[in-house]
């Protein structure tokens, strides 16, 4: 397996990231980051406070989680163009002065629909500043300090999807049931006001690649309505019954006619929405997969977890979120050094992490099929450990190592390209493992954990053979 390459600047856009302030612009794309994907799991334990305070009816709470999900995955590769055609610096702006504003709207929500609206704004923001973030530090930071700077932003993966159960269950116990749930919004004005102000200092004001720029509008139409067909049923498959399998029908279809679309777009020699060769760029195509997979599997044990923790055994949600603690320990500390290693090791360190990341949640998974009871908590505390140390030995090097082959100039589009497989993949294996744990229901919880937690385990051993696949070929050439 080749190391990643050593990075030198060469364009102009590249020069310019080589000023004193990379730094300040990394801490301020890891704050974002944080920001955005600690909301994506920070809602779930307030759901019983949105019910309680505003008299939400299940669909609401539904949309709650499901429309924030959805309108994120949705802008992703449009919002990544975008920033590579006219400029990250200046896309990552408006898409944090818009998430602030988002998160303000939900929070003094006065209906169900008020707040429904504010977290597709909120999700739609948090799409659009993504791919911005993974563009800045593929631009800001090269060889040996890009992935120091890739382990720092994995860290913040890892803890943002762990800590947000831990979070919003101390925030409902300080703030009260009754109106906790605001403050699970609020908590985003100040830190994403004082961001603002830093970025308007220190964020580079590149105008991006003018060979990029064009509107490609057919593509933009068929991806989104792809993806959404894709994606509506496995955030809201309870609400839309039958109407699930003719959107997923009309998917593979969509995505098709976009696949092709594309192809005739990029021979006529236009600025096509995602330009094809990405996916000749092996270590990319294989790293996009390995990353989509890896995200239906890790992603599916909270929700599974936190349900498990809270209903089966009685836990309080903060109780479950220190329950889940140790995971985001564990990722946060490996993340830190596995950013280093990835240079020497290229993809190696992502199959030794996905090693401990199977293995860990393969003995969680067997031990909470042994019935612990209220000592689950504990007594799983080190293999979720272990899964943790794993788990940020795969997502910052994966990125990495993906992202090594591509031009700076078109790494918002890449970055988006890739975060959208993610979300697929986070809606899937949620979907999946939820499925499978609530199939066991009314019933033995210690059965339904077991039967939820399989899938996970299903899909990272999927994502090792896909690392295996890219190792062999390698050898092979």
């Amino acid at each position: 397996m080749s190391r990643v390459e050593r990075g030198s600047p060469t364009s102009p856009e590249q020069r310019e990231s080589t000023n004193e302030h990379r730094w300040r612009v990394l801490a301020l794309c890891l704050l974002a980051g944080f920001m955005t994907l600690l909301d994506v799991s920070i809602v779930n334990v307030a759901l019983p406070s949105i019910q309680h305070g505003l008299e939400a009816p299940h669909v609401a709470l539904s949309w709650v989680v499901s429309g924030y999900a959805l309108t994120f995955g949705l802008v992703l590769v449009p919002m990544g163009k975008l920033g590579d055609a006219h400029g990250r610096g200046r896309m990552f702006l408006v898409a944090l002065a818009l998430f602030t504003l988002a998160s303000a709207l939900a929070g003094m929500a006065l209906n169900p629909l008020w707040l429904v609206l504010a977290r597709l704004l909120q999700g739609a923001a948090g799409g659009m500043l993504n791919p911005q973030v993974i563009g800045l530090i593929q631009q800001q930071f090269h060889g040996r300090e890009r992935g120091t700077a890739f382990g720092m932003f994995g860290a913040v993966v890892g803890l943002s999807t762990a800590v947000g159960p831990l979070l919003g269950g101390l925030i409902i116990e300080l703030a009260g049931v009754q109106q906790g749930w605001r403050w699970v919004f609020f908590v985003n004005i100040p830190i994403g006001v004082i961001a603002l102000l830093a970025a308007l200092r220190f964020m580079p004001r590149s105008r991006g690649s003018a060979e990029l720029r064009g509107t490609d509008l057919p593509g933009v139409l068929l991806l989104g309505s792809g993806t959404v067909c894709l994606l509506l049923p496995l955030v809201d498959q309870q609400d839309l019954g039958r109407l699930s399998w003719l959107l997923w029908a009309a998917a593979p279809v969509l995505l098709a006619l976009f696949v092709g679309w594309e192809y005739r777009y990029t021979n006529k020699e236009g600025s096509p929405l995602i330009d094809l060769r990405l996916f000749r760029i092996s270590s990319y195509s294989f790293g996009s997969a390995l990353g989509m997979l890896y995200f239906a599997g890790f992603t599916g044990i909270f929700f599974v977890l936190a349900v498990y923790f809270q209903r089966g055994l009685g836990y309080s949600a903060l109780q479950a979120g220190l329950a889940l603690t140790p995971f985001a320990v564990g990722s946060a500390v490996s993340s830190a050094f596995s950013g280093r290693a990835v240079h020497r090791m290229g993809r190696r360190v992502v199959l030794l992490g996905l090693s401990g990341a199977l293995l860990g949640l393969l003995a969680t998974q067997l031990l909470l099929a042994g019935r612990l009871g209220h000592s689950a908590g504990m007594v799983t505390a080190l293999p979720l450990l272990v899964a943790g140390v794993g788990s940020g030995m795969v997502i910052s090097p994966n990125q990495t190592v993906t992202l090594s082959g591509v031009e700076v100039t078109r790494g918002g589009t890449a970055a988006g390209v890739q975060q959208t497989g993610q979300r697929i993949g986070t809606a899937i294996g949620t979907a999946t493992a939820s499925g499978l744990f609530f199939s066991q229901l009314p019933g033995d919880y210690d059965v339904a954990i077991s039967h939820g937690l399989v899938a996970s385990v299903c899909f990272v051993a999927a994502a090792m053979l896909v690392g295996l696949a890219e190792l062999t070929l390698c050898r092979q050439r």
